[in-house]
């Protein structure tokens, strides 16, 4: 790619940038969210048009006019956001517009499945053919967006944050897949802010800040360090500074708490749990544990079928979200910004003012005051350096990271008692990351409770005051954050003793 220049109106995503890929090789695209790194994939993958520029494959000038060129010409993308049906199989996924059929039109679904087999075993990618996608896993689901892209050829791979919503072990296994399919000669382009994961797969990165190309570097030759410096263009620092304090009183207080999930099973069972003013509780635990059930549950956004939960004395139990929100003061950044965060339709200022527009500060009546809404939302923007710096686009125009730093801005706004704050991470760049822990650090030195649930243990560790570890719907244990064993805490993860 060179030259590669794209506008939207008087904003510039990319700014000149070039990009070369060698066969067999990983390279790793490097930059803060909003810098233009997905812009410029989705401009070779078909989905956007070059402003200018030029995109040769293999030395051949092409239009990549839509994904349809794209895949004739051997490129694939896995979105960050999968693209599956979630009632079809893994196979009817995999094949879905190029579908093997036999006389009159009719789905071949044995020879594809044999197909889909063949594939797998080739690349290391373990799937059941005939499974249906929401019975997956996440890993799983990725594992067949990578199916449908070497299905139709690819030979180029565009993997966009492909770690943001896997296990540890689900990271471990993908690193494998990667080093499969450059040994077969693939070429892979993977967007991510992870520097420890460029460090372990990729041979070379190139670096974009604000939409412009910074430089392109062999990764051996590089620590993370650097590698941080130059997506921000000053140091980071990777360790929390927090100073020891003692917390307050009682403000959250959890008792024998029991929910169920989806499927009437049991995913909360008995849990006990007190959260203090002035402190950071994070809560460590496998996906899958009766995390996302408790965070709705304190949220009502889920009903609790026995137990109760109160906020400074009073109980807010099965109480609905509002009255959760705007009478009890609990605030909440959520785990999947895109379901439950924001309305995608609704421009920034609109989107600052879910949970508050009927406040005196924002309507008068039937009536909302726009010019206090909007100048809510440039002030927040301003705070919390949310990029592109205009409150009047869609919220779906901006990059994930800085929807989460849109969310995160809203919630601390609101003053809470209590602040949960779901993944709040995921998916940032390292300089945003170290801005939401200062963030969480900071609510939690001006006297506010946080609740942090992550399955970043790193995360977990370095922000909290205490660590709470979850395992099937039950507290195991609650550790000190201070010089807590990793191992100590790995094993009751697991669920074993600590």
């Amino acid at each position: 790619m060179t030259g590669i220049t794209k506008k939207f109106g008087d904003f510039t995503a990319n700014d000149d940038i070039n990009l070369t890929v060698h066969k067999g090789e990983v390279h790793a695209l490097l930059g803060e969210n909003g810098a233009g790194k997905t812009t410029l994939m989705n401009i070779l993958y078909g989905l956007l048009p070059p402003t200018s520029g030029a995109i040769r494959i293999n030395g051949k000038q092409l239009n990549i006019a839509n994904p349809n060129i794209a895949i004739a010409n051997g490129i694939g993308m896995v979105h960050q956001h999968f693209m599956l049906v979630d009632t079809f199989s893994v196979t009817e996924n995999i094949v879905l517009g190029k579908e093997i059929t036999k006389r009159f039109g009719i789905l071949d679904l044995q020879t594809a499945e044999e197909k889909v087999i063949s594939i797998s075993e080739q690349y290391g990618l373990t799937v059941d053919p005939k499974a249906l996608i929401q019975d997956l896993s996440v890993g799983s689901q990725q594992r067949v967006e990578i199916l449908k892209t070497l299905y139709r050829g690819a030979q180029i791979l565009i993997f966009d944050e492909p770690t943001a919503v896997l296990t540890p072990k689900e990271i471990q296994e993908l690193v494998g897949i990667i080093r499969n399919l450059t040994a077969a000669g693939k070429s892979i382009i993977i967007i991510t802010h992870k520097l420890n994961e460029i460090k372990q797969v990729a041979d070379f990165c190139t670096i974009i800040r604000r939409g412009c190309h910074i430089d392109t570097v062999d990764v051996s030759n590089v620590s993370e360090e650097d590698l941080a410096a130059k997506m921000v263009g000053r140091e980071v620092s990777f360790k929390v500074a927090k100073a020891k304090q003692e917390p307050g009183e009682k403000v959250l207080e959890i008792k024998k708490l029991c929910v169920e999930d989806s499927r009437g099973i049991v995913a909360v069972d008995n849990l006990d749990l007190e959260l203090r003013k002035g402190e950071i509780l994070g809560i460590a635990g496998v996906d899958g544990n009766g995390q996302s059930e408790l965070i709705e549950a304190l949220t009502g956004l889920r009903k609790v079928k026995s137990g109760s939960i109160e906020v400074l004395g009073r109980n807010i139990t099965n109480l609905s979200p509002g009255k959760i929100i705007n009478e009890h003061k609990v605030s909440h950044i959520p785990e999947d910004r895109q379901k439950r965060g924001l309305v995608f339709e609704f421009n920034v200022a609109e989107n600052m003012v879910l949970e508050t527009y009927s406040n005196p500060e924002f309507s008068k009546g039937f009536r909302l005051l726009w010019d206090k809404i909007y100048q809510n939302a440039d002030n927040l923007i301003k705070k919390f350096d949310i990029r592109p710096e205009r409150s009047d686009i869609e919220a779906r125009a901006l990059s994930g990271g800085n929807q989460q730093k849109m969310i995160i801005a809203r919630e601390v706004a609101n003053e809470p008692e209590v602040l949960i704050a779901a993944q709040p991470t995921r998916g940032l760049d390292v300089g945003a990351i170290e801005y939401v822990h200062k963030t969480l650090v900071a609510q939690r030195n001006e006297g506010r409770a946080v609740l942090l649930i992550s399955f970043e243990l790193d995360e977990v560790i370095h922000v909290s005051d205490r660590i709470a570890v979850i395992f099937e719907g039950k507290i195991v244990g609650i550790l000190d954050a201070e010089g807590v064993d990793e191992t100590q805490i790995g094993m009751l993860m697991a669920g074993g003793s600590a």
